[in-house]
């Protein structure tokens, strides 16, 4: 009897051990399982995290410490949150004045678009190997886009009216008188200790008077490079604005019977006349101001191709294809400096204020040099045209134009403003060149 209970138990023994066995391989094998499982749960998780932090809306709500521009210069935490959305709000105030109020379409659609960009976190668009940073590096640090657009403004601009009637480029003269006041006034403000601007940074940023984006980068380039991106953001700024600007000023100054005085008729400016001015301006230039030379020399190069009347395919291609494109990439690199970073900082403010000082000054100092001319002149002169002075072309010869309709509807004054406004396209570049000669 314990022999076969003796062998039952063997042989019970025998076949639970493989059981227990199996049972603990099993218990082994579902909790190896439900680690996996647990495992694969973390890294899902992680996943989705990490996908998180690489949104727009975590860079928004979560700015980092020591995180720096491509200049090296440290980003504040609101310049990468709130800072950012602020300026993208301005970019869409900026498709609004362009789309519903029709101010300059063709700078403020670039420019805006150029500012969204440049906010976007993450994305390093700005930066080094960015497309729109390259694209400022390739042709507003090294003055290749200004000097494009002003073949293209030579090739686009009429100089009959300044010609039927040389006198009109005093009011260009006049005008930047602008550039030359707010040159004082940003280093008396410097002096006072409100900002801190060098000799050099004051006259360039004084060439925003003139309202000539090209001119400003041009010399920005030189004299301030640091601010080159703040400058050229306000010069661009101020020439779309020009239709909002400039009325106030010019009423302000100005009578309605003064408003409705009309111009008579000049003569008509023989095309070798036309041809021989380019290259009178030019040979001048370089005898009496070669600083300015790179500007006037494209001006006077697109005018010719003009003027020649030989090579109206070049001509064209200046006119409209050339000038597109390079207007194209030239507003979006200087959006790229409406990024938060660059943009929110004291030094810009103070130049937009002081741009807006000089761009006034020389409006009202055209508009004052058309009523000292109109009461000594023989031949009426209204003192609207005055306003054209600065170089936005043909925007503020438009505006003075339509000023003086809204108080006779058949007062014309396109053609006569002309005159001024081609005179003072030179006259800033003169003046740069000035600038660039003193500093």
């Amino acid at each position: 009897m314990k022999k076969r209970v003796v062998t039952f138990l063997l042989a019970l023994s025998v076949f639970l051990v493989p059981l227990g066995a199996l049972a603990t391989v099993d218990h082994l094998a579902k909790e190896s399982v439900k680690v996996e499982k647990s495992q694969k749960d973390t890294s899902f998780t992680q996943l989705l995290v990490n996908f998180y932090k690489q949104t727009g809306i975590y860079a928004f709500l979560n700015p980092q410490e020591g995180v720096k521009n491509a200049k090296g210069d440290e980003i504040s935490k609101f310049q990468q949150s709130w800072g950012r959305i602020l300026m993208i709000l301005i970019c869409f105030v900026l498709f609004y004045l362009a789309i519903a109020k029709g101010f300059e379409p063709l700078l403020l659609i670039p420019i805006g678009f150029g500012g969204l960009l440049a906010n976007i976190p993450l994305a390093n668009i700005i930066g080094d190997g960015g497309f729109i940073g390259e694209l400022f590096k390739a042709g507003i640090q090294n003055e290749l886009f200004p000097i494009l657009i002003f073949m293209g403004v030579g090739a686009m601009t009429d100089f009959g009216p300044l010609l039927a009637n040389p006198k009109t480029a005093l009011l260009g003269a006049a005008a930047q008188f602008g550039i030359f006041g707010t040159l004082v006034g940003a280093v008396a403000l410097s002096q006072w200790g409100i900002f801190d601007f060098s000799m050099q940074d004051a006259a360039a940023i004084s060439i925003i008077g003139g309202a000539d984006g090209p001119t400003t980068i041009f010399i920005a380039s030189k004299l301030a490079p640091d601010l080159l991106g703040a400058m050229a953001v306000a010069a661009y700024s101020y020439m779309a604005l020009v239709p909002v600007i400039q009325p106030p000023i010019m009423k302000a100054l100005t009578s309605p019977e003064e408003r409705r005085i009309k111009m008579t008729t000049r003569r008509k400016v023989s095309q070798l006349e036309k041809m021989m001015f380019p290259l009178t301006v030019l040979v001048l230039t370089i005898l009496i101001l070669p600083e300015s030379s790179p500007l006037i020399g494209a001006l006077t190069f697109g005018n010719f191709v003009r003027e020649s009347k030989v090579v109206e395919r070049l001509s064209k291609t200046l006119q409209n294809e050339l000038i597109n494109i390079v207007t194209i990439f030239l507003g979006l690199a200087v959006g790229s400096k409406l990024a938060a970073e660059y943009f929110l900082v004291p030094e810009t403010l103070g130049i937009l204020l002081l741009g807006l000082v000089a761009f006034s000054l020389g409006t009202a100092a055209g508009v004052i040099m058309g009523k000292i001319m109109n009461r000594f002149s023989k031949e009426p002169i209204n003192p609207l045209i005055g306003a054209a002075g600065v170089s936005a072309v043909p925007m503020a010869a438009r505006v003075a134009n339509r000023v003086g309709m809204e108080e006779d509807p058949t007062n014309v004054l396109l053609m006569h403003a002309m005159g001024p406004n081609v005179a003072g396209v030179i006259g800033s570049a003169v003046a740069a060149g000035v600038l660039l000669s003193i500093f």
